[in-house]
This record gives C-alpha cells, structure tokens and sequence, in this order.
C-alpha cells in the first residue's frame, strides 16, 4: 500500500486561500491606521503603529504557516476498494470512501494548476447534502485523478452488469459555438457585479476619497451643460459592460454539456478550467430564463437546481445548464436529458383581470412617498419623478400577461415574472413545501397565491404563482396533497 502527498503547490494554493479568506480583516486593520506605518525607532508614534502591523504579519504568517501544514501532513492512498485520506496535525482525521459510494468527481484547473500540470478534484457521494466535497484533493496529478474516476467507472461497471443494466457511452448533449459565446457575453447581466464590485472597492476606501474636490469639479463640469454628464455616465457603463462582457467570456470559454450513466458533465473555462459533475437523480427542478433582451431575440438560459447544495466549491449556488440557447432549440436536449417534464405550456392557469391591479399597486407604497419626497426637496424638476408611474403600471401589467401556471399529474410549471421571465418546472415528489398565501386585500377579490420549495443549496429554490383565482390556488394544494 502506497500512501501519495499531494503536490507542493497546494501549500500555495491553501496559502492564498487563507489570506483570501483574511482580505477584509487586513484592509480594514490597514484603513483604520491610514496607512501609517512609522519605522522609525525614535518616533513617539512608533509603538502604537507597530500594532496593527504585528497583528498584519500574525495574520500572514498564520495563514502561510496554516497552508504548509495542511500540505505537509494531507495524505491520500487507494486501499479495499477504498479513497482514503487523512490530514491534520494535532487533531488526525481519517475519511474512507468506498469508490461505489462516489458519485461525482469535480474538477477545476485554476493557473497555479495549469502551469504544473494538476488538478483539484473535489469528491461528492450518494446522500451528501451538506453541499461541501467528502474530500478535496487540493493539487493532484492528472495520472491520480484519472486512476480515481477508473476505479470508480471499474464499480459502477460491475454494478450495471450485477443488474443486468447496459453502461450508456458519454454523448455531447450541447456544446457553445463561438458565436453563441459572444452573444453571452455581449447580453449577460454581469455588468450588475462589476457595478456592485466598485462600489464595494470605494466603500473600503471612502475615507481617502476627495469628495469636496470632485464636488467642485462636478460643479465645475455642469457649467458645460448637462449633455456632458450624460456622455461620461454613459462613458463608465461602457467600461463597467465591456469589463463584464471580458468576465463572461472566460469563465464559459468552451463551455460543453454531456451525458454519461444517469450524470450530467459540465466544462467550462478559459483561465481556470472547471468539470462539474451532477448525477440526475439529484436533479430537484430546471429553471427557463430569459432577459428582455434576450426574449426578444428567442433565447434563453437553463438552470438545474439541485439537491446537495453547490458543486466544486460553488456552494449555494445553482449551477448553470445552457448558459445560451434558442428555445426553438431547447426542447431537444432537455428531452433528452429529462424525458419527464413536460415543457408544453398550452391550457395554462392565467391570473383574472380583476387581479391585475395587485401586480403593480404594491409598488406604489414605497414610489408616491419617494415621489412626494423628490417633488417637495427638487421642485420644479423633481416633479418629473411623477414619469416613474408609466414604468411601474406597464412593467405590472407585463407582469400580469406573463404569469400563469399548469399542474399535470406528476408535474407542476410555474411561469412569473420581476425583470426576467422565468419558467420553473419541479415533479410533485421533489416539492419540499406548497404554500397558499392570501391576504386581506386579496381575499376581497377571491384571489390568492401559491408558493413552492425544492431542495437546493442551504436555503432551497421557490417559484410562486402570483394572484391566482382563489379557486385554482385551492386546486393546486388538492393535488399536492394528494
């Protein structure tokens, strides 16, 4: 029995993950002081300097110290058919994993990966819903990564022939063109966290910032008049798109579905190459998307929400099926993936006209005070506010022409919409909860809501069919309950 280290890159690896992990301790201990560090032996400020700075370099030094620890005492070794793995220097932890009880194995190749050859592999077993890997092999050879999946393909094997079952070949369900890549790209909604990221940067850093300055040179500019205001503003979204168009493209660069033994495969990535791995019988509910933009030109992304949270070290997060695709071209590949769901929508359940007015009249509770306000401390110009009631009424009654839903006998699809238009499709014996939500207002009008809940991730993923005919809400739970 040979017992295998992992590489020594991982102690990198940990170490820039733990001083990852310290990045907001570190800026704000750096802020708080201003920046100033006093070497000078003689100067009064020097020992009340040096405190943060000591508890910086313990914070480095831990985190580099941590990570050559983890590395030095993890070990790995193939035993009975068996993963095992041990690590930990004062506390030792053993984990055994039969290689019948693997499911999945992930795969991400980030640039410290590539550059020597390895790869992280992140190991998932049947009834695992804490949505963190049994083991993660940090940095390991490509050569050990592949004898793990044969091993496990070698079980799987004998288990289809014990069952008298045929072992499926892979078969490529769906693989991004260029083409599509760039339109991606081009009409992702990324632009919202370069946006947020910014914002977030300056907020670190607001204490440093000249805001009188550029007050004045605000003022300054709106003498030229207010066209070049709008010519800079629309200046800085170009950047903030271009820079999220940029992101979109290397992380779903050669993005490609496909299907071996009851297991989707997903690849994607340009600098950090990524494998995800989902089993379908973890699959809970599928997800239809699509942005006003993109329904106008036929497309759409699909999501799959699923049971034991997030996969390779995404937790929490859903993981992302077509990223881009033609709903003319939908059907197909979610057929063949998911011949039980049902994607037709004809004879859908639609909301009665008299409960149009509830898809927009919430929003007025927080736009007339705002409104109010704007007008009173703006006036005359902050009277134009009293526009943001034509958006509000159409956006509600887009709202209300897209929402419906259709139960069938084993299946229920959920169809609403914010900004995006979504269509959510679970199996009645996936739905963790259904809920009927009617308040007074509704009442009087014998209208009411429905929300479902399906395992995925920490907090589970809902869809809710808004201001339905009381009546057809109360259908809805019969045929849960039944």
């Amino acid at each position: 029995m040979s017992k295998y280290k992992l590489h020594p890159v991982s102690a990198i690896i940990n170490c820039a993950k733990a001083l990852k992990d310290s990045l907001i301790p570190i800026v704000i201990i750096v802020v708080a002081n201003g920046f100033n560090f006093s070497l000078n032996f003689r100067d009064e400020r020097f020992f009340q300097s040096m405190i943060p700075l000591i508890i910086l370099s313990a914070i480095i030094l831990f985190s580099f110290f941590n990570g050559i620890i983890k590395w030095w005492t993890f070990t790995y070794w193939f035993e009975d058919n068996e993963l095992r793995v041990q690590h930990g220097l004062f506390i030792k932890k053993k984990r055994f994993i039969p290689y019948d009880r693997i499911q999945s194995l992930n795969y991400k190749e980030g640039i410290f990966h590539r550059i020597f050859g390895l790869v992280q592999v992140s190991v998932e077993t049947a009834g695992n819903k804490s949505g963190k890997a049994e083991a993660e092999l940090t940095a390991i050879t490509r050569e050990a990564a592949d004898f793990i999946e044969n091993e496990t393909k070698k079980i799987k094997i004998a288990q289809h022939v014990v069952e008298g079952e045929e072992l499926q070949a892979t078969r490529l369900i769906h693989k991004m063109s260029p083409k599509d890549l760039v339109v991606l790209a081009t009409t992702s909604n990324s632009i919202g966290v370069v946006l947020a990221g910014v914002l977030a940067v300056v907020s670190q850093f607001s204490e440093f910032i000249p805001y009188d300055w550029i007050y004045e040179e605000m003022a300054q500019l709106l003498r030229f008049g207010f066209l070049l205001i709008v010519i800079l503003a629309i200046f800085g979204l170009l950047i903030a798109w271009l820079v999220s168009v940029v992101i979109t493209f290397i992380n779903y660069y050669n993005f490609e579905v496909s299907e071996e033994n009851e297991r989707l495969i997903i690849t994607r990535g340009l600098l950090e190459k990524k494998r995800i791995t989902i089993p379908l019988n973890r699959v809970q509910a599928i997800k239809i998307v699509e942005n006003p933009f993109r329904q106008i030109f036929g497309l759409a992304a699909v999501i799959v929400e699923s049971a034991g949270g997030g996969f390779g070290g995404e937790k929490d997060k859903t993981v992302v099926l077509f990223p881009l695709i033609s709903r003319k071209k939908m059907a197909q590949p979610l057929q063949q993936l998911f011949p039980h769901f049902d994607l037709n929508l004809e004879e859908a359940i639609r909301p009665p006209k008299r409960a149009r007015p509830y898809f927009y009249r919430i929003d007025f509770v927080w736009l007339v005070p705002l409104m109010a306000a704007l007008s009173y401390f703006f006036f005359p110009y902050g009277m134009l506010s009293l526009l943001l009631i034509i958006p509000v009424l159409l956006l509600g009654l887009w709202q209300f022409k897209t929402a419906r839903f259709k139960i069938s006998s084993e299946q229920i699809t959920i169809m609403y919409r914010t900004i995006s238009r979504v269509t959510f499709i679970a199996e009645k014996r996936r739905i963790q909860i259904a809920e009927q939500q009617q308040n007074y207002f509704q009442k009087r009008k014998s209208v009411a809501s429905a929300k479902i809940v399906v395992m995925s991730g920490a907090t589970g993923a809902s869809a809710k069919a808004y201001h339905m005919d009381e009546q057809c809400i109360d259908e809805l739970m019969r045929w849960y309950e039944r």
